[in-house]
């Protein structure tokens, strides 16, 4: 199973980095129930064996494109985020180091893989993918559009997927770019 949620994870965030057009320096936050993945309930069963395989497969995309992961804690340490330091170089850390069952899996992988990690409140991110029902909505930009992808589940976890774009003020909407709607 570990391989399946490895190659649906990887796909995944090849699609994300494509439909919401992610460059180079762009950050995509992640938010992962490794519970959820593993086929139990989110918080509940926390599996590293399954959130190990969903941030390889996306993490590998990433670093190719040069695409930064935020990696959303679980609600014990407040949805904090784990990023590389260069991601957000001026923002302020908090002093939190995730684990299994508390932070979460999949933010422990992340801290655990990082070059320099490091813990924040918040992040503004590009870009999206809750993965069995973690909420990251505060973390995104303003405004979050619903992204469609093939898939629609990693392992047994509900896959949704958004992306960010600019607001419309005081304008004629005719006048943006239809690609970036």
């Amino acid at each position: 199973m570990p391989n399946e949620i490895y190659n649906q994870a990887k796909q995944t965030a090849v699609e994300i980095c494509e439909k919401a057009g992610l460059k180079k320096g762009d950050i995509l936050v992640v938010g992962c129930s490794s519970s959820e993945v593993a086929g139990g309930t989110i918080g509940h069963n926390s599996s590293l064996e399954a959130a190990e395989a969903v941030f390889g497969g996306i993490y590998e995309v990433l670093q190719e494109r040069g695409i930064y992961l935020a990696a959303q804690c679980c609600e014990h340490l407040n949805r904090a985020i784990i990023v590389e330091k260069s991601a957000a170089p001026n923002a302020e850390a908090v002093n939190v180091v995730p684990q299994s069952k508390a932070g979460g899996s999949f933010a422990t992988t992340a801290y655990r893989t990082f070059k320099s990690p490091v813990a924040l409140e918040e992040i503004k991110a590009d870009a999206g993918l809750d993965i069995g029902g973690t909420l990251i909505g505060m973390h995104l930009k303003k405004v979050a559009v619903p992204t469609r992808l093939s898939i629609d589940r990693i392992g047994s976890a509900i896959l949704l997927a958004a992306r960010t774009r600019p607001k419309f003020i005081g304008g004629c909407r005719a006048v943006y770019d239809e690609n970036n709607m």
